[in-house]
Formats: structure tokens, sequence, C-alpha cells
């Protein structure tokens, strides 16, 4: 099975650092194959056909805090999981001068339905749209300083997820699919 793994808060503002060439050796040394890391924020996809999601987010959340020293939380996916977003996700939104996307990935065991009652999404400045396992949100880069997006830091909610831009989703999927 294909999985990404999103590792939460690494090389952000000079903190949390891991070298993605580490990391990659990291995953290499648990048995995990056909390694590749993509950019610089933690994201790793993989081959593992042996454990299951969970069992690889704690191991890999294990392993991160005995190499590293960091208690850093891994968010896994597959690439089933990624084909239900990527049809989810509208066509035309992106991440650019005119729009801002971005894909909020939530921890095992958060409904993305329940998630989104406790966000406040602003009418005509906001849209967001429940996806398995993720929450996508879009605003237009002119009300990025109106949007609820940046209200989201502040909750507790905010540590039970990783954020990626949907550029880099996308590229995540097409990582994904070419494995």
């Amino acid at each position: 099975m294909v999985y990404v793994a999103l590792l939460r808060g690494i090389n952000v503002g000079g903190k949390n650092k891991i070298g993605m060439k580490h990391l990659k050796e990291t995953f290499l040394r648990l048995g995990l194959e056909s390694v590749v890391t993509y950019i610089n924020s933690g994201n790793v996809v993989f081959v593992d056909s042996h454990q299951t999601k969970d069992v690889l987010e704690k191991k890999l959340r294990q392993e991160i805090s005995l190499e590293y020293d960091l208690d850093i939380p891994v968010l896994i996916r597959s690439l089933n999981d990624f084909e239900s977003l990527i049809e989810t996700l509208p066509e035309d939104w992106k991440n650019d001068d005119t729009m801002k996307c971005d894909v909020l990935f939530l921890e095992s065991g958060l409904d993305e339905v329940t998630v989104m009652e406790k966000l406040t999404v602003k009418p005509g400045i906001d849209t967001a749209l429940p996806a398995t396992g993720a929450i996508i949100w879009s605003v237009d880069r002119k009300n990025v300083t109106r949007s609820s997006l940046t209200k989201i830091v502040g909750m507790d909610l905010y540590k039970k997820m990783t954020v990626r831009n949907v550029n880099t989703t996308r590229k995540l999927y097409e990582i994904m699919k070419s494995i």
C-alpha cells in the first residue's frame, strides 16, 4: 500500500529541525520501501504492505522521538485517502497570487463533519469543504486578512491537524500515484 506521512510542525521558523535525507534514512531503516521526501516540511511518501495506518503513525512518532528527540505528530494517509480528497477538491482551487487554498489534515479519530461544526466559515469570504480526514479551505488572497482561517491557529483543535497548501497536496498525490 502506498502511503504519505505528514509530520506536523517540523522545519518551521527554525524549530524542530529534521533533514529530509536523515528522515528518509529513518523510514528505510524501519523497513519502509520506495521512500520519497517532498520539500522540507515533513512529507514522506512510502510503501508498506504489512502495517495499518495506526501502527505506522505510532511507530514513526516513537522513532522520531527517539532519534531526533522531538515529539512530532505523524499523520498517515493512503493513496485511497488521497484519491477521495482529490475528488472532493475543486479543480479550480489553487494556491497562487489570487487564491489561498489549504488542506487541513486531521489526526486520526477526528471527524471532519464535527470539526466543520467547530469552525467559523465567514460567508462571502471563506469556503470550506469537508473531505475524508481533512478540511479543504479556500479564500481569495484579497480577503486573507478577513478570513477565519487565521483564527484556527489559536484553537486547541489546531494542535490536532497539520496543514499543507493545495499545490503541495496535489504534488504528493502525483508522487503517490507514480510509485
